[in-house]
């Protein structure tokens, strides 16, 4: 090391470090080392950063490992910090030691995060796996050799790329994971083939959350995927039924006296899909093919048409809404939507609309 770059007396706290053998000597001049590296870090050339290396290697093996994860975390942002000693500390078997580099450090190749992620402990793999960003390769890595906290952390982040392999990887996972494909189905990179997929395996809670917590754009994604899916797995609004039961309920309740509000609220909380769509045709005086179409449509706002005519206050209307389909889960920004446009929706309007849909259907 030169004067430039070390003084006179810094050289002779290392010689006497070197004589001593003691570890706090030996971490102290680490320390005087790592400040006199850190104060001229931008100026350095790569050969000047080299003699510092051969100083540090000399020094870390020398050190006990609260030093080493000193050294560790002053170093981790340094963009040129020395290569061979944050392979080294990358590489320590103790993980607040090796965790500031793995994360963070961008002299870790992606070979040298390759290696660590086949060979390292799991502690290892997690912190891998927060890094700023993860190439299709390191991912496909830790995919196969993490545990579930590594697999979670990289599907949260969101600069980690993957493979079409390592995208399946994660599907099946979610598969009897909600949190896991909750945060899956967020992500923008997954390939449609394999979104669909995931949604059409989620449960219901799944569902309704990701279409709660998906921006906008995704939210209309999700809800042409459900939509599709809902056809080919045969939800509860897709699933064989038999209206015609349903009508001799709901005309029987009405001739009791029982057929009111308060009855079409406990039938949608209660997921009696049929009995909504029986009752709401009594009372709007329509066809059952009418209200069963309005149901069954992706669209929300139709509905709230014969919900209107039937002079239902919104409460009823939103429980009909939010519980109509595993496919029509509502955001908050929804419900308020529709809750703004059945509160301008007039009951002559209603009218006209549903006699309209009423023709139509006459046509047809």
């Amino acid at each position: 090391m030169t004067k430039a770059t070390a003084g006179p007396s810094l050289i002779a706290e290392l010689e006497r470090a070197t004589h001593s053998g003691s570890a706090d000597r030996c971490a102290e001049t680490m320390r005087r080392v790592t400040d006199l590296f850190l104060s001229g870090v931008e100026r350095y050339s790569e050969d000047q950063v080299l003699l510092f290396e051969n100083v540090f290697e000399f020094l870390v093996i020398r050190i006990e490992e609260r030093a080493r994860e000193e050294l560790a975390t002053r170093l981790a942002l340094v963009d040129n910090a020395p290569a061979r000693l944050i392979r080294r500390l990358a590489q320590d078997d103790a993980i607040a030691v090796a965790a500031p580099v793995l994360s963070q450090s961008v002299r870790l190749t992606g070979s040298d995060l390759i290696q660590i992620a086949r060979s390292k402990s799991q502690a290892h793999l997690l912190a891998i796996s927060g890094r700023k960003h993860l190439d299709e390769a390191l991912t496909d890595v830790l995919l196969d050799r993490g545990n579930r906290d590594v697999i979670y952390k990289l599907a949260s982040n969101a600069g980690a790329r993957f493979s079409e392999q390592g995208f399946t990887t994660l599907v099946v996972k979610a598969e009897a994971d909600d949190p896991l494909a909750e945060t899956v189905g967020l992500r923008v990179d997954v390939p449609s083939q394999l979104f669909e997929r995931l949604l059409k395996q989620a449960t219901k809670t799944v569902r309704t959350r990701l279409l709660a917590m998906a921006p906008p754009p995704t939210q209309r994604e999700i809800r042409r995927v459900l939509d599709t899916v809902a056809k080919e797995v045969g939800w509860e609004t897709t699933a064989p039924r038999d209206l015609a039961l349903a009508q001799e309920r709901v005309a029987s309740m009405r001739r009791a006296g029982t057929l009111d509000e308060a009855a079409v609220a406990g039938f949608a909380r209660a997921h009696k899909y049929d009995d909504v769509t029986a009752a709401l045709a009594l009372m709007c005086a329509a066809p059952l093919r009418v209200i069963d179409q309005l149901m069954s449509s992706p669209r929300d706002d139709g509905l709230l048409v014969p919900c209107r005519v039937a002079k239902l206050s919104w409460p009823t209307v939103d429980a009909i809404l939010q519980h109509r389909g595993s496919h029509h889960a509502l955001t908050e920004h929804d419900r308020e939507r529709l809750r703004n446009e059945f509160t301008r929706l007039s009951q002559a309007t209603a009218q006209r609309l549903l006699g309209f849909w009423q023709a139509q259907e006459t046509r047809h």
